[in-house]
């Protein structure tokens, strides 16, 4: 048994500190109703924040005992008994909001530490599982839950699984695990435990609030605000695998505009360029990047471009890169991590990654960006690939500049929005939006938007979809959106296939960014198999007259959505408030609304129900109590508090309007 003394415990400023068996434990307010907490067994506490923003200033109050000494800021306390176990409690309540585990004998402690060599350590902190507790967020995920308590989650970045370690709960409190190790977050029965491969700290957030709202607006405080979404960007982004020349993709925005149809982004996708790691556009196919975005500045439509953080050893920059230190290395072996194809070749490429963790690095990437690209006129960034991708996830074995990959590779898709924030902010340029492939808390403020990756075309993945968004709003990213229609596997003359394009639209139009992507006529099951240099039509018009004339009423139902859009989004910049959300944001208190995860709210007055099954033609909707809901196809109007069904015709996707709020829907 340890006994505690009075000089386990000291102030040092706004920071309480305890100390006992080598281990340094510190607490201090991180902006309103939030504190952090810090732990390690290193003769020093590591001073990194990495992406966690300075906080604004708060007065706390520290109480030293012998036995327990406390710290509160503004609502929540944080208790430290003679052990170095924290409890936290809200607004001097008696019940803890959260706690690390109680110490019992012969188990360990709340926070372990193990050394893995140098100065790095295996580190844990345990919670304690409360059995009615729901847990949101943490980025998007595959699984197809929106509540994830039971869940082991990884915390590293692949295709289509992005680590955002930010848990919002409905006990009333959010936390951040400020780490970018490798590890994962288990979510049991008994316990709550964080784990970090190789770090140097257990370090985590805790913030407080009386709404899903009010914690989320600490969190944007803690590691930064959107940016108010450009009004453009809220239009339709037509995308494909992929516009092989300059000509074949104005021809298609040319056929937009004589259509009547809105086209707000056109993309150029992979391959565009010469080489992986040139970072320009190919002369033959595109010869005349300043005449296009031209043209198409006249037809009122941007370009994207596809930017990769791959570099060829073939590469005209790749000798300098290598030179200069400026590529991710390996503690073991050649730095050659990702086999794919390029430009111009029938074969396997084994290519290496520009390490963005290097500030000169990501400045090296925007300097050839800014000769290529933006001397033309282009202003908008496809990141992909950016977790990073790898044939094989050996973290141990990167050495990035930042340290070894076990302990920073979380940092990595947020270093490549970096790089191209600060390279347009330093250009003059105030609307800067990225899309990505992979996100880390705080890339919310680098104006980067989300995708959820090379996703499947089946109703499965439209389901996940669904909760795959929801989570990513409660992990504080505003701006994402999906391949309508799934990116692998759609048959573009298979009406299977149109039917799920249709319903995936429709779902579209309700998501904060509205594009249409997909590799089709790819293989669904092999798409290995299948040339990644080729892909079939994927324009609003390839579908069938049918599929046409219902996707053109739904671009311009979004077009009339837009002021609404650009309203919300304003919303979303000043308070971290999302535009797309689950039900249980507005709703808390009601339980059917809470458990309802195929259902969500667009802002605050309109909710969306998606048709997520084959051959429906009708859809059970919950309209959450305590508002009057209005079907806004038929003015009928419902109580809320029940289960309805709706007519779901392939036209129509289910929505209601919130206590007479009225909205441009026919």
């Amino acid at each position: 048994m340890t006994l505690a003394s009075q000089s386990d415990f000291s102030q040092q400023g706004q920071r309480l500190v305890w100390r006992q068996r080598g281990q340094t434990l510190w607490i201090e307010p991180w902006g309103r109703d939030c504190l952090r907490v810090r732990s390690t067994i290193a003769a020093e506490m590591p001073r990194r924040d990495w992406t966690l923003l300075d906080p604004a200033e708060t007065k706390a109050e520290i109480y030293l005992g012998v036995d327990e000494s406390r710290i509160t800021n503004g609502g929540l306390s944080a208790a430290v008994d003679s052990r170095g176990r924290v409890r936290f409690f809200r607004n001097g309540a008696t019940e803890p909001l959260l706690e690390e585990i109680a110490y019992r004998t012969n188990h360990p402690p709340s926070r372990t530490f193990k050394s893995v060599g140098g100065d790095l350590l295996h580190a844990t902190a345990s919670f304690t599982a409360w059995e009615d507790e729901r847990i949101y967020g943490l980025g998007q995920r595959r699984h197809g839950l929106l509540d994830q308590k039971g869940c082991v989650l990884e915390l590293t970045h692949r295709n289509s699984e992005v680590s955002i370690p930010f848990m919002v709960s409905s006990r009333g409190y959010g936390l951040l695990w400020n780490n970018p190790a490798v590890g994962r977050v288990e979510l049991g029965r008994t316990r709550t435990r964080w784990v970090a491969e190789a770090t140097r700290a257990i370090d985590y957030v805790v913030m407080a609030g009386d709404s899903y709202a009010e914690v989320l607006e600490r969190y944007a405080n803690l590691t930064g605000h959107p940016p108010e979404l450009p009004e453009w960007a809220a239009g339709f982004w037509q995308c494909k695998l992929r516009y092989k020349t300059q000509e074949e993709l104005l021809e298609v925005a040319r056929e937009h505009k004589r259509r009547g149809l809105p086209l707000s982004v056109i993309v150029s996708d992979y391959f565009h360029w010469t080489k992986m790691g040139d970072w320009k556009f190919d002369p033959e196919c595109w010869p005349d990047p300043e005449a296009m975005v031209h043209e198409l500045d006249e037809l009122g439509v941007r370009l994207m471009v596809s930017i990769w953080p791959t570099v060829n050893p073939d590469s005209e920059n790749f000798t300098e890169l290598a030179r200069r230190g400026l590529l991710v290395e390996t503690e073991q072996g050649l730095n050659r991590l990702v086999d794919f194809t390029d430009s111009g070749v029938d074969h396997t490429v084994t290519s290496a990654l520009l390490d963005v963790t290097n500030p000169e690095a990501r400045e090296f990437l925007w300097d050839k960006v800014r000769e290529n690209y933006f001397r033309y006129g282009i202003r908008i960034w496809w990141l992909d690939a950016i977790e990073p991708e790898m044939s094989t996830y050996d973290h141990g074995n990167l050495r990035y500049h930042l340290g070894n990959g076990q302990e920073v590779a979380g940092m990595y898709p947020f270093e490549q929005q970096r790089a191209f924030f600060e390279g347009m902010q330093s250009e003059g340029e105030t609307e800067i939006v990225t899309l990505g492939r992979a996100a880390f808390a705080g890339s919310q403020r680098l104006g980067a938007a989300l995708w959820s990756g090379d996703i499947h075309s089946t109703w499965d993945d439209l389901r996940q979809q669904v909760r795959a968004g929801l989570n990513t709003a409660m992990s504080g990213i505003p701006w994402w959106t999906t391949d309508i229609g799934g990116f692998f596997g759609g048959q573009v003359e298979d009406e299977g296939f149109r039917e799920l394009l249709v319903r995936w639209f429709q779902y579209g139009t309700f998501c904060p960014l509205f594009r249409l992507h997909g590799w089709r006529n790819s293989s669904l099951d092999h798409p290995e198999s299948s040339d990644p240099t080729q892909g079939g039509p994927n324009e609003v018009w390839s579908y069938g007259e049918r599929a046409y004339e219902i996707l053109r009423e739904y671009l311009m139902f979004r077009e009339r959505l837009r002021p609404y859009i650009m309203e919300q989004m304003k919303q979303a910049s000043l308070t971290g408030c999302p535009l797309m959300r689950p039900l249980l944001f507005d709703f808390a208190d009601d339980e059917q609304a809470v458990t309802c995860d195929d259902q969500f709210l667009f802002g605050p007055v309109l909710l969306v129900a998606p048709v997520l099954e084959s051959g429906a033609n009708t859809r059970s909707v919950y309209l959450p109590a305590g508002a009057e809901w209005t079907n806004a196809w038929t003015s009928e109007t419902h109580p809320g508090g029940q289960r309805i069904v709706v007519a779901a015709p392939l036209e129509r996707i289910p929505l209601f309007l919130r206590d007479g709020s009225q909205l441009p829907i026919q």
